[in-house]
């Protein structure tokens, strides 16, 4: 089986469509969502792509996914930012209840690497924070629940891609389809038999004026910052360092 692994899609269309079109993830037998896949300017247009390509789309839930399935009219519950629930407001109620079936994680055997687990954060949160430079011990925690059999670790929500081993495991991260920190593009990975972090290069123009034609108030803005390769891994670093508890 080879995988695609796509995450933090963060409901920008054309940069997951671009990502789609690659020859490798076009083929690929199974495309695995690791979660934050429509909290953004486009969160229907995302949705409806996906739920275009039927059961080839494995999904977890991510912390953004949580927050748009419990939205409902009404509410006063508190989000981190705005575009979350605007998206989460103009979906539909279908959609949202089936964000809600989206499971926490899932396993499957990946030729040439065997059991691979997937996850948005980590195997305890859906937000929990853990980056490339993460001390040991809390690597060590996070992967106590793994059975010994799971030979690598996927994960997302940092939006930063990289490949490492941690506790005599490989941990990957494809990074970000809609809000990369690095060069501009739209960040995937590729499994089986090896691993390949991969990058699908976008014209930014191109992606920021489709995006900006969102009713959502901040598009335009959105598009402008999270684009154009306004953010490193330095700063991914210095945003999400200091809440894994350094």
């Amino acid at each position: 089986m080879s995988i695609a692994v796509i995450s933090d899609v963060h409901g920008v269309a054309p940069a997951l469509e671009a990502v789609l079109s690659q020859p490798e993830v076009a083929t690929a037998e199974v495309i695995v969502c690791c979660g934050d896949v429509a909290a953004g300017p486009q969160p229907t247009q995302v949705l409806d792509r996906l739920a275009a390509l039927g059961d080839r789309v494995r999904y977890v839930s991510g912390n953004a996914d949580r927050e748009m399935a419990d939205w409902h009219p009404g509410t006063t519950a508190a989000y981190p930012d705005e575009v979350t629930p605007w998206a989460a407001s103009v979906i539909s109620a279908e959609h949202r209840a089936w964000m809600a079936s989206w499971p926490h994680d899932l396993t499957l055997t990946v030729d040439g690497l065997g059991e691979v687990y997937f996850c948005h954060a980590t195997p305890r949160r859906d937000d929990e924070v853990i980056v490339v430079d993460s001390r040991p011990d809390l690597w060590t925690q996070i992967q106590r629940q793994l059975p010994a059999t799971v030979s690598t670790m996927v994960i997302g929500n940092t939006h930063m891609p990289f490949a490492r081993l941690a506790g005599n495991r490989m941990i990957v991260n494809p990074g970000s389809v809609g809000m990369p920190y690095g060069p501009p593009g739209a960040y995937w990975a590729l499994l089986g038999p090896g691993i390949q972090l991969r990058r699908t290069p976008l014209d930014a123009d191109t992606v920021c004026a489709q995006v900006a034609t969102s009713p959502f108030p901040g598009a335009t803005r959105f598009a402008e910052e999270y684009l154009r390769g306004a953010y490193s891994d330095f700063d991914a670093l210095a945003v999400f360092g200091p809440r894994d508890g350094r």
